[in-house]
């Protein structure tokens, strides 16, 4: 609860201190240009004066500028809102599970969860988990899978039916559809323990220490 109404704290603060820069520059640049403007009016050639013209141009100009940082200020204050608002939600993600991109496994419970993400539906789907030295563990056939996000969970049996010792394993993905590649990307299974926010955005720090992006979840446990 703390982390939520801290970031709604830094969210008011930042935007209130957005709005009175925004305020003091617009200011500044108005007593410059009317300074600007009084002393040319002040030392204009009488027998050439300023033209309306020119004066309304000015006045034009010193209008945009005002529109620009006043839209600046707006869109400043509209994204500290919006990250206070993804840290809330990040925040109600903490203990559980999330399906991020990564291709790492175990045969541990709760670790032996893989997913896959394709981009257009495949007839045959390949699934292979290598230990660290690369060699293959485990081969598994998926047959056809439609586009979109898939998950399934490793039983923990090598090829030959024996119990995987327990570790760390990779997993590789190769779809295709008739004699054609399929795009994929890998998705294991994390655990938030907490989450910040840097110049990336709100990022959710798992267990094992890596840290992806809240934009990154596609699917929550």
């Amino acid at each position: 609860m703390s982390t939520v109404q801290d970031a709604g704290n830094v969210s008011s603060q930042f935007g209130a201190g957005a709005a009175r820069t925004a305020k003091n520059g617009t200011a500044d640049t108005q007593d410059r240009f009317l300074s600007l403007l009084v002393a040319q009016m002040k030392n204009q050639d009488p027998l050439n004066p300023l033209d309306n013209a020119q004066v309304t141009s000015q006045m034009a100009q010193l209008s945009t500028v005002e529109g620009i940082e006043n839209m600046n200020s707006s869109l400043q204050a509209m994204v500290a809102s919006m990250g206070a608002n993804q840290m809330a939600q990040a925040a109600s993600l903490i203990g559980r599970g999330v399906l991020v991109p990564g291709d790492t496994v175990s045969p541990a419970q709760f670790e032996d969860v893989m997913g896959f993400e394709l981009a257009r539906p495949a007839d045959k789907v390949t699934v292979s988990i290598h230990d660290a030295a690369g060699g293959l563990v485990r081969k598994l056939e998926l047959g056809s899978r439609e586009a979109g996000v898939s998950v399934l969970a490793w039983d923990g049996l090598t090829d030959s039916g024996t119990a995987a010792p327990a570790g760390q394993y990779s997993f590789k993905i190769d779809a295709v559809q008739g004699d054609q590649p399929v795009s994929s990307v890998a998705l294991n299974l994390g655990m938030v323990n907490s989450v910040s926010q840097n110049g990336q955005g709100v990022q959710l720090n798992l267990a094992g220490n890596t840290s992806v992006g809240y934009a990154e979840i596609r699917q929550i446990f």
